[in-house]
């Protein structure tokens, strides 16, 4: 299964206003490892990027807020694709986790950017 990211919900609620330190230096990460591409820039400011992969969109945002307190958690299809996608561009994972949200069971797994920006990718997984 080609692996896709499907739906994504901001930590604090607004997966548009991602903190980080630099957009440009944060950039080719999301680009080269997480498989994302930048849809629009705003010289700001505060400075930000826009970036898109399959259904979801983000936005980078220089903004003064603390990314070690903030991220974003995906909702994926074919989970194990994408960690060996993710493996394959050298980026290190936690290990697949069983959690429960709203209900629901969702395999997953957690990412930390090197900007500080913590990642949640989860599948949800059929009722047994």
């Amino acid at each position: 299964m080609t692996p896709a990211l499907r739906k994504a919900f901001g930590y604090h609620g607004d997966a548009m206003n991602l903190p980080v330190g630099d957009v440009d230096t944060s950039i080719p990460f999301y680009e080269t490892v997480l498989g994302f591409h930048v849809v629009s820039r705003d010289d700001g400011p505060p400075k930000a990027a826009v970036l898109a992969r399959d259904d979801v969109q983000m936005r980078l945002t220089e903004n003064g807020g603390d990314p070690a307190q903030d991220g974003c958690a995906f909702h994926v299809d074919g989970l194990d694709a994408l960690m060996a996608t993710f493996g394959a561009a050298g980026l290190k994972i936690s290990g697949v986790k069983d959690e429960r949200h709203g209900g629901n069971a969702f395999r997953c797994f957690y990412v930390v950017a090197p900007d500080g920006l913590c990642y949640w990718f989860g599948e949800r997984q059929e009722p047994q």
